[in-house]
């Protein structure tokens, strides 16, 4: 596939989806590196590519314990996606735009998006 049949693809799958709203919540440990890299990480990420279309609630596991149990984080910094069902969850840095967009639902793996980190 080359980077304009990617480009096309990302553009329809990101129409497909105009309607959806993502209901995110993002778990960090407190201000750690890797909680400011990936609070900055899904921002940019949400930004050009759910602008509009996305919630994102920043939750700190030393902060709220209790919703982070909830939610069954076991590791921080971890990315929650509440909706579009269903619920899906991932941990890291959240550098890797092409597996974010991917496992939330907003494209298929063979599109090719930068990634940012």
């Amino acid at each position: 596939m080359n980077s304009e049949d990617s480009l096309e693809a990302l553009e329809r799958a990101l129409s497909e989806r105009r309607g959806q709203v993502y209901v995110l919540r993002l778990y960090v440990g407190g201000a750690s590196p890797k909680s400011i890299e990936a609070i900055r990480n899904i921002k940019t990420i949400c930004e050009q590519y759910l602008a509009d279309k996305y919630e994102l609630n920043v939750v700190d596991v030393y902060q709220e314990p209790q919703r982070a149990a909830d939610d069954q984080v076991v590791a921080a910094p971890m990315l929650v996606k509440h909706l579009p069902l269903p619920t899906r969850r991932l941990i890291g840095n959240l550098s890797n735009a092409r597996r974010i967009l991917h496992v939330l639902g907003v494209i298929k793996p063979e599109c090719d998006v930068p990634d940012h980190g």
